[in-house]
């Protein structure tokens, strides 16, 4: 997860050059729906003995009937996790440095962490806490010297964190929904929800867009962004987060500008110097130490 979406920055960094990034975000977000519903309704179809048993079944196919309660909650995952989310991260990355963005996303653990122990979902120690808060630090080596303090980003600022109380909600509301339904439908249909009204709402995005001039190269990036970035990538996040908890998983989302930083330093020929260096090293243990208590469970 964290590999396809650290190289997914330089793919869609390349294809903003020549279309609208909400547009290129709405057309993604059409081509992955489409994906997850083709997904689920060819499983459906499959007879009982040749669908996906062990731990594919976990991921792919939902036995469960899907009730009234259960759509709300999918409306739910897919206005906050796919149009507000998509359309506020969208929004504050063109108001702000990525520097900026980069540590405000990076924040995200630290309030899910918070999130969950205040909910009483999953137990929260103190070295999960210096894990995440190391993590978090790194990330500030990494990128703090390209932060922009002051009114200029502010309104950016102020967007990405909204994007990220999004994302946070969106990890953590999909637990009650894990318990009866695979990854792969949650994402899904919480998707699908999601683009039926991002859609709608970028049109004036689609529209100046000139689609006879875009080139194979951005429909490339919009077609791999669709089927990674979001059907492989989205599925892995929550089949993790039903797995390990919301707090764990999150924290391996600060791994991807590791790996943000990587790709430009072999794709680009980005110079890597002791500062970034030991951020990432920071990143990894504390990373690291948000799983000693899966590794160790019995402490005491």
């Amino acid at each position: 997860m964290t590999l396809i979406w650290g190289t997914n920055y330089a793919i869609v960094k390349h294809a903003f050059r020549s279309i609208d990034p909400q547009a290129f975000n709405a057309v993604r977000l059409i081509i992955s729906s489409a994906v997850f519903l083709g997904v689920m309704a060819a499983i459906r179809r499959l007879p009982a003995s040749r669908r996906p048993d062990g731990s594919l079944a976990g991921i792919f196919y939902t036995p469960s009937p899907i009730t009234a309660r259960d759509w709300a909650g999918f409306a739910g995952l897919g206005l906050v996790g796919h149009f507000l989310y998509q359309y506020t991260f969208v929004a504050g990355l063109a108001r702000t440095s990525v520097s900026n963005a980069a540590l405000i996303a990076a924040a995200a653990p630290v309030l899910i962490a918070l999130a969950t122990a205040v909910r009483g979902e999953e137990r929260v120690g103190v070295v999960h806490w210096t894990g995440a808060l190391l993590s978090l630090g790194g990330i500030y080596i990494v990128v703090g010297r390209g932060l922009s303090v002051g009114g200029s980003t502010l309104r950016g600022d102020l967007t990405m964190f909204v994007a990220v109380c999004c994302w946070a909600i969106y990890t953590i509301g999909s637990r009650p929904l894990m318990t009866r339904h695979s990854p792969v439908a949650v994402t899904g249909l919480s998707m699908v929800i999601g683009t039926l009204l991002y859609v709608p709402a970028v049109t004036p995005h689609l529209r100046a867009v000139d689609w006879r001039a875009v080139d194979l190269a951005t429909w490339a990036a919009i077609v791999y962004s669709a089927l990674f970035a979001l059907c492989v990538a989205y599925t892995i996040w929550y089949a993790a987060v039903r797995d390990i908890g919301s707090a764990r998983t999150s924290v391996y989302s600060n791994l991807v500008p590791l790996v943000a930083m990587a790709t430009a330093v072999v794709a680009l020929g980005e110079s890597l110097d002791v500062r970034r260096i030991s951020g990432a090293a920071a990143v990894l243990v504390g990373v690291a130490l948000t799983r000693v208590k899966t590794l160790n469970p019995n402490p005491e």
